[in-house]
Order: structure tokens, then C-alpha cells, then sequence
């Protein structure tokens, strides 16, 4: 089989290392090269660096809504085109031209979260289980015909990143197992359940933002959702002060303030949330190198009766 392969970060590259063991891959798309690091060098996506180590065509189009393009995707005479995380809404010029369509793998169960952000959404809802959808991919934003799901759990104290790892294996397993039978037409795509829809949108800066008067159990979600970027972030004297780790605590009655330290511990520092309160056990002040909680204690930059405030970015 002739296959194209739409994709751009890390999450996506298993799904490539698994197409290109059933199909022949005849060019892989990314987004372009994005600036990186402290010095802004451009540095290109995960899946470019791993189909250029297997030796295939990369195209990375600045602009994807242009007949040029179209006619690329065109000529290239694929039977389909595998799409996951590619990170731009694919024309009715790109989604027809493969004799078969294009087939996504999106990181939820659908209709469960559709959009751009559905990891981090899951993990900042509480959900209880994620994982990855196999379908037909139209016009619409996630909206296209399913083939099937995969499900896992989702770990008590998981990252997104630690999460989209693991969806990342869990969407190559079903290339090799049920894609092929996607395309040999043993698996029927069938229409969505728009009435069970939720959406998951975009990450912006403020979606981090720490909101101590909600409920433990929604801190702890928040912080974890938002691990890696943007980052759960508060206020501390004023500064920003980011949350790199937190745990949930045992609820003993113990109250305080919503943001106020109220125990200390080599171990972290425990802090109260409008209802119960969680364990800081890593974080860094604004300007100064990340810090585990004995070394933010030893420091004084934190103490009982310390108190956080919801920090919004400028």
C-alpha cells in the first residue's frame, strides 16, 4: 500500500515507525521548523528527525490551502493517508486526493473531546480513562466516522506528557492491528454520537493559572493536565512561582485558607485548597532554577502561613 503520513510531534512517531512496517511510505508531512531553546534555533518536529533517520521524503508546507500542495498530495497516488497530531485542519483538497481519504488516530475516545488539546483536557477533567480513536476523517473538527477505539486508564498522578507517551504506543499498536482492516473494509466506520460531544480546545498561558479556592482534587487534575506546557503556575510574594509536582493529601479536617501553607516537611509542603489540600513537592520561583521542596524549605522561600494566590499571566 501507498501511504502518506501526516504528523508533527513526539506522540505521533510510533504511529510512523508502525505505518511504515505494513505500507509503502511515500512522504511524510510536518509542520515546518519551529524556533527552540534559549537561542531560538530552529529546530525541526520529532517525526521529520525520525523519517529523515529512515531514509523518506519529508514535506513541511508553510501553507496547506494551495493547489501547488493539493497537486503534490495528488501525484503522490497513495491509497490513504495516515494522520495523527499533524496540528492543522487538512481542505477537502487534501482529505479526497488519497483513493481511500485520510484516516486520523486522535488521542480520545470519541466523541469524547474532540479538538486540539485532548489530553491535556482529559487529564485536567478528571477523567478516568482516555485513549485513542481510529476514523475517517471529513470537514469537520474530529467529527468523522469511527472505526473503533482503544482504551487505557489513566495513572492517579499522571502527567499529559507521561500520558501522551503512553497513547503514542497504544496508537501504533492499532496501525498494526486495525488499520489494515479499516482499509480492507472489515471494519465499518460508523457516525459519531454528536449528543455525547465534548470539546477540548486549544492550550493558551492561562489555562495553567492555579485556582486555589476550587477543590483539591481539581488543583491536583489542573497541575497534572497542564504538565508539561503551559505549566500550572500561582503567585508567591508576588512572583510567579511555577508547580512542577504535587500529590494529593489525606484529608484530616486540618482548614486554611485557600493558597496558605500549612504544614512543612522535608518531604513538601502541604497546602490548602477551598476543599482539602495537596502536597507541593517540587516548584520554581520565577527566575531561579526548579527546586524540591526540602531545598524551597531550607531556602525560607517557603513556611507555614506562606500563602499562594491565582496568578494570571500578563
Amino acid at each position: 500500500m501507498r501511504a502518506l503520513f501526516f504528523g508533527t510531534p513526539a506522540i505521533a512517531v510510533p504511529a510512523l515507525d508502525a505505518l511504515a512496517e505494513i505500507a509503502d511510505i511515500v512522504a511524510v508531512i510536518c509542520q515546518p521548523d519551529r524556533p527552540a531553546g534559549r537561542g531560538l534555533e530552529l529546530k525541526a518536529p520529532p517525526v521529520k528527525a525520525r523519517a529523515l533517520e529512515r531514509g523518506l521524503e519529508v514535506l513541511q508546507p508553510t501553507k496547506i490551502r494551495t493547489e501547488e500542495f493539493a497537486k503534490l498530495i495528488r501525484d503522490a497516488h497513495a491509497e490513504f493517508a495516515l494522520v495523527m497530531a499533524y496540528g492543522r485542519i487538512l481542505p477537502p483538497s487534501i482529505l479526497n486526493a488519497p483513493a481511500k481519504g485520510c484516516i486520523n488516530l486522535h488521542a480520545s475516545l470519541l466523541p469524547k473531546l474532540r479538538g486540539a488539546a485532548p489530553i491535556q483536557w482529559a487529564v485536567a477533567r478528571g477523567e478516568r480513562e482516555t485513549g485513542i480513536t481510529l476514523m475517517q476523517m471529513d470537514e469537520g473538527c474530529d467529527t468523522g466516522a469511527l472505526f473503533c477505539t482503544r482504551s487505557i486508564a489513566l495513572g492517579e498522578n499522571e502527567t499529559a506528557g507521561e500520558l501522551a507517551d503512553r497513547l503514542g504506543e497504544l496508537a501504533a499498536i492499532m496501525v498494526r492491528d486495525e488499520l489494515r482492516r479499516a482499509l480492507a473494509g472489515d471494519l465499518v466506520a460508523k457516525p459519531q454520537l454528536e449528543a455525547e460531544a465534548t470539546m477540548a480546545p486549544m492550550l493558551t498561558k492561562e489555562d495553567g493559572a492555579v485556582d486555589w479556592t476550587s477543590t483539591a482534587t481539581s488543583v491536583h487534575n489542573r497541575a497534572r493536565g497542564m504538565s508539561p506546557w503551559p505549566g500550572a503556575h500561582t503567585l508567591l510574594d508576588g512572583k510567579r512561582f511555577k508547580i512542577l509536582s504535587l500529590r494529593m493529601a489525606a484529608q484530616d479536617g486540618e482548614e486554611g485558607a485557600p493558597g496558605e501553607v500549612l504544614a512543612v516537611e522535608s518531604a513538601g509542603a502541604r497546602i490548602a485548597c477551598g476543599s482539602g489540600s495537596v502536597w507541593l513537592l517540587r516548584g520554581q520561583v520565577e527566575g531561579k532554577k526548579p527546586l524540591d521542596a526540602e531545598q524551597l524549605l531550607a531556602g525560607r522561600t517557603l513556611s507555614i502561613g506562606s500563602r499562594f494566590a491565582t496568578s494570571l499571566p500578563t
